[in-house]
């Protein structure tokens, strides 16, 4: 008589199925980590009993390292920073898929020497189960932070000067030259550009796009303005930019808070919008609708490059390995180009 096969073992994804939660959550709950609803402890306790599921010693003491928090770090020292609309919808994006794998967002600022030590401590001791980074600038100590975390890490953006092995961006460089191509196309020549800091790839990166679409175009490239994505340096700069070239008749701002402002000095000057400077933006957010006139602008999806960062995170707290992600962006026409 044969023998019979050896009666197969139940996994932990078998369980989670079951339940209808995560492998994540299934894990969690086994281990009795926080941010376990009641319902959902109890559907995985029912799944475990129903399969005669029995934990793996091993996997058991890796779970039980697990918090049931990511973080979302920004390399930025004013608290104030988060209720920036960019960042804000960034934070819908990302809690929303944070709460589908029950997991907590904690939210840390990390310029000063005192956040970034913070942060370093939180990677060191472990103290979530992965955490996000934006905002980065060149030669950030966060970034060598990451390269040593022993912890999975998902960039929003990509660093100046770094191959990350897992981050979400969105088309910078598109979305900018897109957004200069469209000004050219309205028989604007002298079209300047407000760009981001330069010491971020964000900022380098809309820049390279508007260059991009002058050159093609058989123009002369304005050099670059540089604000801090404030509307209180977009204004600054558009008012160097009428000092300086008065003949200036398009404006292409690297986001929509210095596009506002630069729109505000277009008027306190005594030109027209559009008619005398047309002004294109980045970002389509409430900013560039309330803005007089309504802003044109480069949508760019905010609210899913949060999720999608934490959705990448939450994979990798899962032990997958996703690939990096860029976001299209698209063009808004409104009255200001």
């Amino acid at each position: 008589m044969a023998e019979a096969a050896p009666r197969r073992h139940p996994t932990l994804d078998e369980v989670a199925e079951r339940a209808g939660v995560s492998r994540s959550v299934a894990s969690r709950a086994l281990n009795n980590a926080p941010h376990v609803s009641r319902a959902k402890r109890e559907a995985v306790e029912r799944a475990v009993r129903q399969l005669g599921y029995v934990p793996n010693p091993t996997a058991r003491a890796l779970a039980t390292r697990q918090t049931g928090a990511a973080a979302l770090v920004v390399s930025g020292e004013d608290p104030s920073i988060f209720a920036d609309p960019f960042f804000a919808r960034v934070i819908v994006g990302a809690s929303a898929a944070l709460d589908e794998a029950d997991l907590h967002l904690m939210l840390c600022l990390a310029a000063s020497d005192r956040g970034r030590k913070r942060v370093e401590e939180l990677m060191r001791s472990r103290g979530a189960d992965g955490v996000m980074l934006m905002a980065l600038r060149e030669d950030d100590p966060l970034t060598r932070m990451a390269d040593e975390a022993q912890m999975p890490v998902v960039f929003g953006g990509r660093p100046v000067g770094s191959a990350p092995r897992w981050y979400v961006d969105v088309d910078n460089v598109g979305g900018a030259r897109e957004a200069t191509e469209h000004l050219i196309s309205l028989g604007r020549r002298r079209v300047a550009v407000i760009c981001g800091r330069l010491d971020t790839e964000v900022g380098r990166a809309r820049y390279r796009g508007y260059r991009d679409a002058m050159l093609g175009a058989g123009l002369d490239p304005y050099p670059p303005l540089e604000g801090d994505f404030t509307e209180r340096s977009g204004a600054a700069a558009m008012a160097a930019l009428l000092a300086g070239h008065p003949d200036v008749d398009g404006v292409f701002a690297a986001n929509d808070n210095m596009a506002a402002g630069a729109l505000r000095t277009v008027r306190e000057a005594g030109r027209r919008v559009p008619a005398d400077v047309a002004v294109v933006g980045f970002d389509d957010l409430m900013a560039a609708q309330i803005a007089d006139p309504p802003l044109t602008t480069v949508h760019q999806p905010v609210e899913a490059l949060g999720r999608e960062m934490a959705r990448m995170l939450v994979a990798l707290v899962n032990g997958q390995d996703p690939t990096p992600l860029v976001l299209p962006t698209r063009l808004a026409v409104r009255a200001s180009a």
